[in-house]
């Protein structure tokens, strides 16, 4: 009789888990789905558990419904998860600031660019005029601008700085000039103040000579700065994004947005990469890293400048550019003092990261960072773009453990006019993504917004086909160095985390990774390539928290 009944109380037991009674409780279940979990064994899954802003558990649909009660439940309705993605250089605070300025991305003439400028200049009474985004190879006529053509004469009394899409230079009228004390013998280590015929000052600032400049605009108020902080970060979670490593923060800026993060208004989270000045220096080297045990703001190295910008000719080159043979681009580092800062970060605990476009810039820091690492090692320096690498010094990267930091969509913008830089041969040295990545076998890859969009499948689009977002070229520009979707996927993902130590919270959907999703209308790994550039962003969640979700009414696409 007893057993009669153990069988009953069995059969009963099953017949409630297969009609779904579940025993273990979760804040969040997400279900059917393809889950893309790019764990070690690059699994997929139907389902997910979330519990304190963590994964639970990740697998088959019915065992995980079967298995989990959840105060949410969330149809995806055969959307595609990935991990959250992460860009791994960006500048958020120069994208934030930039809502406030004239937005002169995408202008196609000087002229264009001037009724920007007026139409933004009329908001206001008084003050600087501030705009952004201008290329003037972009333009008809691809030389620098003047200022006396017509900027004088359109501001005679007001001061304006228009800053280059790249950041490495600006344009503005005589009185910012006045305004800063530059005239035409003004001479700016690090940086050209260019000149027309007559030798005047056509107010083209590069690198040095434009940060000389943009140090006299005044910082809007701390009000208006958060306002567009927030703003900054509805956009970008938007498109997908859960993490940005910021290339190069002041105090002031890594205080706004902790003071953000803390009262909930900014969910995005960061890794912060120290501006090289001596305020920045000294206020946080001393101190060692500081990692965030919520995981939204890490600041753990410092980010240096070697050389400017291939578009503005700053770009340190070992050859003099082919389109202006009396230069090879400026260095903007004192060798000795560099190598004398990058011991001191390194003794600091710090990781170590450089800008470097042109080759020369490269080989320079190459051999500094193999001086003082010495070979294979964990310290995970980077160069951030090494857009050209000459032949001889790729190698370097693997022999020192040196990350390269790229940024795919640097490629299919600069395409249009980078042979006219560097010349038929030597461009083929640049934008070396897939020979780069065999280096280490991984790289991170990131947008540097606001110098390109901020939307991550853009760079997906950029890295795997080479071409723009109108698909051009036909073939891809330089087709050969693109890389395969998987590595393309990881660069925004588990090797973006790596490059900023964080490999073992984030990059993953796995048992006590981060909840942090990007839910996408098509699975980027084998739809078809025409329609990548079209991938839609249908939900963003940071830390079991849905951030964004699109509006009802769109559907999802077969892949």
């Amino acid at each position: 009789m007893l057993n009669r009944y153990l069988a009953g109380a069995l059969l009963c037991c099953a017949v409630l888990a297969g009609c779904g009674f579940r025993g273990k409780q979760a804040d969040v279940v997400l279900h059917n789905g393809l889950i893309l979990t790019l764990d070690d064994n690059a699994s997929e899954a139907q389902a997910i558990a979330v519990s304190q802003g963590h994964v639970l558990e990740v697998g088959p649909e019915r065992a995980i419904l079967n298995k989990y009660s959840a105060d949410l439940e969330v149809d995806l309705m055969g959307a595609v998860v990935v991990p959250g993605l992460m860009d791994a250089h960006a500048h958020f605070t120069g994208f934030a600031d930039a809502l406030g300025a004239a937005d002169l991305v995408g202008t196609a003439s000087q002229q264009e660019v001037l009724d920007r400028v007026q139409a933004h200049a009329a908001l206001f009474e008084e003050g600087w005029v501030i705009g952004r985004g201008w290329d003037q190879n972009d333009w008809d006529s691809a030389a620098f601008p003047d200022r006396s053509e017509a900027l004088d004469a359109l501001f005679p009394d007001r001061p304006v700085l228009l800053e280059r899409v790249d950041g490495h230079a600006v344009w503005c009228n005589a009185v910012a000039l006045d305004r800063a004390g530059v005239g035409a013998n003004t001479q700016i280590e690090g940086g050209e103040l260019l000149k027309n015929a007559q030798g005047d000052l056509t107010g083209v600032l590069v690198d040095r000579a434009a940060d000389s400049l943009q140090a006299w605009v005044p910082e809007p108020d701390s009000a208006l700065r958060a306002g567009y902080f927030k703003e900054a970060a509805r956009q970008l979670v938007a498109v997908g994004l859960t993490h940005i490593t910021d290339a190069g923060l002041d105090p002031e800026d890594v205080e706004a947005i902790a003071a953000l993060q803390e009262t909930g208004e900014l969910p995005l989270r960061f890794s912060v990469m120290v501006a090289d000045n001596p305020k920045a220096l000294d206020h946080f080297l001393p101190g060692g890293p500081i990692v965030d045990t919520a995981g939204l703001l890490d600041i753990r190295a410092v980010k240096f400048y070697m050389d400017g910008s291939l578009g503005s000719r700053g770009a340190a080159l070992l050859e003099p550019y082919a389109d202006r043979p009396e230069t090879q681009g400026l260095f903007l580092q004192d060798e000795a003092e560099y190598r004398e800062k990058v011991e001191r970060t390194k003794n600091a605990g710090f990781q170590v990261a450089t800008h470097c476009i042109g080759d020369a810039a490269v080989r320079r820091v190459l051999g500094i960072y193999g001086d003082l690492l010495g070979g294979v090692n964990d310290l995970r320096w980077r160069i951030e773009h090494a857009q050209v690498v000459h032949k001889d010094d790729a190698d370097a990267f693997r022999a020192h453990t040196v990350i390269p930091s790229i940024q795919p969509t640097h490629a299919t913008s600069d395409m249009y006019w980078a042979g006219q830089r560097l010349g038929r041969n030597r461009v083929r040295r640049a934008y070396i993504y897939s020979t780069l990545q065999k280096q280490l076998g991984w790289l991170p890859l990131g947008t540097d917004f606001p110098v390109e969009g901020i939307a991550p499948m853009r760079t997906f689009y950029a890295a795997v086909e080479r071409k723009d977002a109108e698909g051009y070229p036909e073939g891809g520009f330089q087709r050969d160095e693109a890389l395969d979707r998987m590595s393309a996927l990881k660069g925004m993902t588990g090797w973006a985390a790596l490059a900023c130590f964080r490999e073992h919270d984030l990059g993953q959907i796995a048992p006590g990774y981060r909840a942090d999703f990007t839910v996408l209308d098509r699975n980027p790994l084998t739809c078809a390539s025409e329609k990548l550039p079209d991938t839609r962003v249908l939900q963003t969640w940071i830390s079991g928290d849905r951030v964004f979700e699109r509006q009802p009414g769109s559907t999802v696409p077969s892949p």
